[in-house]
């Protein structure tokens, strides 16, 4: 076992793994193989969360290390675009990759270099026709312009090709719709108030991404937009990017394509770990 190659691969030689807390490798562990990690068999090497794992990989058979370290593999991927890890270098990824190989597992295919998006701008009749009826919510008493914007939003999104779901119930709590943007889904939250969104309603939209699965994603739009105290106490290193009206404004002038906006958002978003960046600071070009 290649333990320094792993040791890079998982940013392990200051004793941490990856973005893991000591909660949530317990939990990762427990979920994704069936083992307390914090029981004593595993502290030869350490106490640390990267100890722990090097003695685990170490004391592991063949087929228990190669889902260890498929199943880590898998969570850095999904985890990659709200975590600011460091590029890995060509020579640690093929060297990883030969570990996989080596104890019986098949390494991921070499990524084809990426294509450019193909979906067309949108028809400029389709933004005006939007903007118009915004336009129309905004007159709505409070009560009925909530839910009127979470209607109009899944508009946007399905026509941007985004696979939209209207606002659904589960137990306890209401989520305000979905999409798809890639391959990945993301819930998604619509606030239209008098009042800026606040750090306890950040706070509030980011615990119901986080109790769904460890790869989901969420998506908030205020119309009014955000406090600045709020953002500030929202901190960085969420699963949650943000749109505001001036940014949803920039999408429907026809201007700016939404899956760009969105993309850039979150771009940025794992890049410095901030939640909200205007679009007008986001380099964003219109389509041709």
């Amino acid at each position: 076992m290649d333990i320094p190659i792993i040791d890079k691969v998982f940013g392990m030689e200051s004793g941490f793994v990856l973005n893991f807390s000591n909660r949530t490798f317990a939990n990762f562990f427990h979920q994704e193989l069936g083992v307390d990690i914090y029981d004593d068999r595993w502290v030869a090497q350490g106490t640390s969360k990267a100890n722990r794992l090097r003695c685990y990989l170490l004391r592991a058979d063949r087929h228990t290390a190669l889902r260890t370290l498929e199943a880590f593999w898998e969570y850095r991927e999904a985890s990659s675009v709200t975590a600011d890890y460091p590029e890995l270098q060509d020579s640690v990824r093929t060297a990883y990759f030969r570990i996989i190989h080596r104890l019986g597992g098949k390494p991921p295919e070499p990524e084809a270099p990426a294509a450019k998006q193909q979906e067309p701008r949108v028809d400029p009749a389709v933004t005006a026709a939007l903007a118009a009826c915004l336009l129309e919510v905004s007159t709505m008493d409070p009560q009925a312009r909530g839910y009127a914007f979470e209607k109009f939003l899944k508009d946007v999104f399905d026509a941007y090709g985004m696979a939209a779901r209207a606002s659904f119930r589960l137990r306890g709590e209401q989520i305000d719709g979905s999409f798809v943007l890639g391959e990945q889904t993301y819930l998604l939250e619509a606030r239209w108030r008098n009042a800026r969104v606040d750090g306890a309603d950040l706070h509030a939209f980011d615990g119901k991404v986080e109790e769904k699965a460890s790869w989901s994603r969420g998506l908030i739009i205020s119309q009014s937009g955000f406090t600045t105290d709020g953002l500030h106490a929202f901190g960085r290193g969420k699963s949650v990017v943000s749109m505001d009206g001036l940014d949803l404004h920039e999408v429907l002038s026809g201007r700016l394509h939404l899956v760009d906006v969105i993309a850039q958002k979150v771009r940025r978003a794992a890049e410095t770990g901030m939640a909200y960046v205007p679009v007008r600071h986001l380099g964003v070009s219109p389509r041709q």
